[in-house]
C-alpha cells in the first residue's frame, strides 16, 4: 500500500463504532430468538439464573432507559418493565411474564431507536455527564456508559444463545 492510498482510507467514526456493536448484537440476538415459544423463552437454567423471557425483557429494559439519551422514546416504559429490571430475582412464574412475541417486537423496536439515536448523537452530548452510573463513577459521561451498555448487551446476546439450546434447539449461529 502507498501512502497516497492509506491517506484516502476513511476510518470509522465513534458514532458508526457504537452503531456497528448495536447492530451486531441486535442480530445475534435475533438469530437466537428465532422459532422459540413464549413456552419455550420460560426454561429455567439449572442450578440458577433467569430464562430467555427475562434476558430480552432486561435486553429492552436497558435500552429503554438509555434511548432518552440519544433523543429518542423508550419502547415500553419502565412500569411495564420493571421485572425486568437489574437485580430481580429469576422470572419463574409464567403470569408475571410478558408474551415473548411482544418482547421481540420491543426489542426490535428499541434496537431501531437506537441505531436512529446513534446517526445523530453529537460529541457534545457524548461527552455530557451521565445522568448516573450502574459502576459509581463520579466521572462517567454519555459516551463511557453507551460503552458499558454495548458490552452489557453483548454479554447477554451471549446468554441467549445459551438458553436457546436449553430450550432444545440447535444453536442459530454455525
Amino acid at each position: 500500500m502507498t501512502p497516497a492510498s492509506t491517506a484516502t482510507a476513511k476510518s470509522p467514526t465513534e458514532n458508526e463504532i457504537f452503531r456497528d456493536c448495536a447492530r451486531t448484537t441486535q442480530q445475534i440476538v435475533r438469530m437466537n430468538l428465532e422459532d422459540i415459544s413464549h413456552e419455550e423463552s420460560m426454561c429455567q437454567p439449572q442450578p440458577g439464573g433467569n430464562c430467555l423471557n427475562w434476558v430480552v425483557g432486561h435486553l429492552v429494559c436497558i435500552y429503554d432507559e438509555v434511548l432518552p439519551l440519544l433523543g429518542q422514546k423508550p419502547v415500553l416504559g419502565r412500569d411495564v418493565l420493571r421485572r425486568y429490571a437489574r437485580g430481580t430475582p429469576p422470572l419463574q412464574d409464567a403470569a408475571e411474564a410478558l408474551q415473548f412475541f411482544d418482547l421481540i417486537r420491543a426489542w426490535d423496536e428499541a434496537s431501531t431507536r437506537v441505531d436512529a439515536g446513534l446517526a445523530s448523537v453529537t460529541a457534545e452530548k457524548l461527552n455530557t455527564p451521565a445522568p448516573g452510573s450502574p459502576r459509581k463513577n463520579p466521572h462517567e459521561s454519555v459516551r463511557s456508559l453507551l460503552a458499558l451498555i454495548f458490552f452489557h448487551q453483548a454479554y447477554h446476546a451471549g446468554q441467549t444463545g445459551l438458553l436457546r439450546r436449553l430450550s432444545g434447539k440447535e444453536g442459530a449461529l454455525r
